[in-house]
């Protein structure tokens, strides 16, 4: 029998618990020739500004040991060409969720952009990037401080008129208490983790590789702490759970779902393999079936923490 694959994500009926991940996806548009939209639960457009934005200076992206290190400085078109050029494609596939990531170094950036963005059609909820610099407080990021991300995010859903998403930064001291901040300012779900801060230097040159010296930390290197943090963030609220970092196989989605994750999102896996999203969907049903899963939902938080018998 056929698993039931889809998923309850706050509001949201999505056709099996697979995203395409904001920044290694591009604006969607881009992958509808090499992935089946059909097949996947959803995608998060890159990160949207107020303002078109160039990014960094090359060289802005690396490759690590199991991973990469980018620092591309959130490149963009901004909001006016976005709503103009890349989303009315995207109506075209009403079955695969189009979440737009959101940005801004101001509460009032944030604000500006879902002010623009509710009055789009085909938008189905937003993601809150809250690694951002709050160029107002020190160039502390929002979401590092719990103060400053309930500020953010409760200002924010005031003014959305769709679901809101906050992407949580992993650089903290405890992720259950941002969590938990998110989740008392009226967040819908949370998404986590995002890029770890890191820094290479060529030893030859003793200069960084990146332009901007330091840089997010991605890949499979990441996967065993970000499935920590989902399950430790998963304790901590009752809103549902978005899991990304290193996902490369539907094995690997498993153990987000077990963790706690409602949903999971592909990111770097897509540089290697474009199709990765699609891939993983097909396996993770087909992880379902092989394993009697009559409905994926029923994994959600599924771990066992009793060590099996000798």
């Amino acid at each position: 029998m056929k698993p039931n694959m889809q998923v309850q994500l706050c509001g949201l009926s999505l056709t099996n618990p697979v995203i395409a991940a904001s920044g290694t996806f591009g604006y969607g548009v881009e992958f509808e020739e090499i992935v089946n939209f059909k097949r996947i639960g959803g995608l998060v457009t890159k990160g949207i500004s107020r303002e078109p934005m160039t990014g960094n200076q090359s060289p802005r992206l690396i490759e690590t040991a199991a991973g990469m290190i980018n620092a591309i400085g959130l490149q963009n078109i901004g909001v006016e060409a976005f709503l103009g050029t890349k989303l009315p494609p995207l109506r075209h596939y009403p079955t695969c969720a189009v979440i737009v990531n959101v940005f801004g170094s101001t509460i009032e950036d944030y604000i500006a952009v879902i002010d623009r963005l509710n009055e789009a059609e085909g938008i189905a909820a937003y993601e809150l990037n809250a690694s951002c610099p709050n160029t107002k407080h020190g160039g502390i990021a929002f979401g590092s401080d719990p103060e400053t991300l309930f500020d953010l995010v409760s200002r924010a859903k005031s003014r959305s008129a769709r679901p809101l998403i906050v992407k949580l930064s992993p650089n903290v001291t405890s992720i259950a208490i941002v969590a938990a901040a998110a989740q008392r300012a009226g967040a819908d779900a949370l998404s986590l983790v995002n890029t770890f801060l890191a820094l290479s230097i060529d030893t030859e040159t003793r200069r960084p590789r990146l332009s901007n010296v330091t840089g997010g930390l991605s890949g499979p290197a990441i996967k065993p702490i970000a499935v920590r943090m989902v399950w430790e963030a998963a304790k901590a609220v009752k809103i549902p759970i978005i899991g990304l970092g290193g996902i490369t196989t539907p094995e690997d989605a498993v153990e987000f779902l077990l963790a706690g994750a409602t949903a999971i999102q592909i990111g770097t896996a897509s540089y290697a393999d474009p199709r990765a999203t699609e891939r993983i969907a097909v396996g993770l049903e087909q992880w379902c079936a092989r394993h009697h899963a009559a409905n994926v939902a029923e994994l959600i938080g599924a771990l066992g923490t009793t060590p099996l018998p000798s």
